[in-house]
């Protein structure tokens, strides 16, 4: 069974249709990479799912459960959000908290969870992305690949059935993306469901077990990714891949 669907989303900004009608089917153990170019509505349908925006219609079957997306109230948000975590572009890291204390925050203000257990599963969470040795350094002392895996250590900490990624290299140098994409892959190994908003074409030829390209707020073509890479259907796929192993010098 399908743990999320999605069904007919649309939203617009003033009179800027973003999301034109996108279905979405996502299964336990899933890794969905989105690609697609720049205003192709990608990150606007991430938010909408985890309600950072608020779609103008469609529906979405979390869990068995059934939702309006226009018309959720403040408490299933909540309860969907509990299971869920984000990954942000900008890590969205607080500035004044230890990465320990960027980790454990969720759980012990909106979790209400004793101090004492909260940091155990965040030295666990941190240790897991390989950032224990910097739990009590702040963001300012980390490098943009350790914030980010911070970042992550954070989302997992409370234990979400599925991870939502908004392009959580774009922000990187160079050098420092394979540390991510690192533990990305750990967490695809480990069976983690993710829906990935990426450009980074290796990870999605690599590690997904599904491709969605998305243009003019509307999926172009989507199928499991050895397929969608060997033998894209669209034209317009066709040379958005050619684009982008131009732009990687392939």
């Amino acid at each position: 069974m399908a743990l999320l669907e999605i069904r007919n989303i649309h939203k617009s900004f003033d009179n800027l249709d973003v999301l034109t009608g996108v279905d979405l089917t996502v299964n336990k153990g899933d890794v969905v990479a989105i690609l697609g170019p720049s205003g192709s509505g990608k990150t606007t349908l991430l938010r909408c799912i985890n309600y950072l925006e608020t779609a103008d219609q469609g529906t979405m079957v979390f869990n068995g459960k059934e939702y309006d997306l226009a018309h959720t109230s403040h408490k299933d948000i909540a309860a969907i959000r509990k299971n869920t975590g984000f990954v942000f572009q900008n890590y969205n890291l607080f500035k004044n908290k230890t990465a320990l204390q960027n980790v454990t925050i969720g759980l012990t203000s909106a979790r209400k969870m004793p101090k004492e257990k909260a940091d155990e599963i965040g030295m666990k969470m941190l240790e897991r992305v390989g950032m224990a040795d910097r739990a009590d350094h702040y963001p300012s002392q980390l490098s943009g690949g350790q914030q980010q895996r911070v970042a992550i250590a954070r989302a997992l900490a409370t234990d979400p059935q599925i991870i939502y990624f908004d392009e959580p290299t774009s922000a990187l140098d160079p050098e420092l993306i394979g540390e991510v994409l690192s533990v990305m892959r750990k967490l695809a190994l480990e069976g983690m469901t993710m829906i990935v908003v990426t450009h980074e074409m290796s990870f999605a030829k690599d590690v997904s077990s599904h491709v969605i390209f998305m243009e003019g707020g509307n999926i172009v073509e989507e199928g499991p990714s050895k397929e969608f890479f060997a033998n894209p259907k669209e034209e317009r796929t066709r040379e958005f891949l050619r684009m982008e192993d131009n732009r990687a010098g392939i």
